[in-house]
């Protein structure tokens, strides 16, 4: 009977220790600082890429066009995600699995990719890596 109500005893305080205030927990949460990303991997070096232009689009997104070599015909170039802060908006060109079944005229990909909800973007870097490959300007609709 002893030993139970000593298991019993530790268990309650164990359970009271346990527990936090919703609140505390919620603002502790919120105040921790958020890491810096880290920039993705470059497959690419800065003389395999070309042609990188930026446009705006009939419905206000910008499209973003370029070119990027790959030797190799079992992958293809394409854009990874977008990501937007402010008026700036960056992309990077990334490669995946070729699924066309066919390479490119000597191995350059034609890329291309529209960054959605960029209306208020004035400017678009290119960027590979930690290394920005092109700045381009682009005139927000009036």
């Amino acid at each position: 009977m002893r030993r139970f109500m000593l298991v019993l005893g530790v268990a309650a305080l164990a359970t009271g220790c346990g527990q936090n205030d919703k609140g505390t927990v919620s603002q502790a949460a919120a105040s921790t600082v958020q890491p810096k990303k880290k920039p993705a991997f470059c497959f690419f070096e800065a003389k395999e890429t070309k042609a990188w232009k930026a446009s705006r689009g009939k419905d206000g997104n910008i499209i973003v066009k370029g070119k990027a070599y790959r030797s190799d015909g079992r992958y293809k170039a394409e854009f990874g995600p977008p990501e937007i802060s402010g008026t700036a908006a960056s992309i990077s060109p990334t490669i995946t699995n070729n699924d066309t079944g066919f390479s490119q005229p000597d191995d350059w990909w034609d890329i291309s990719a529209t960054i959605p909800a960029s209306a208020g973007v004035d400017t678009v870097k290119v960027t590979c890596g930690e290394d920005v490959l092109a700045t381009l300007p682009v005139k927000t609709k009036a």
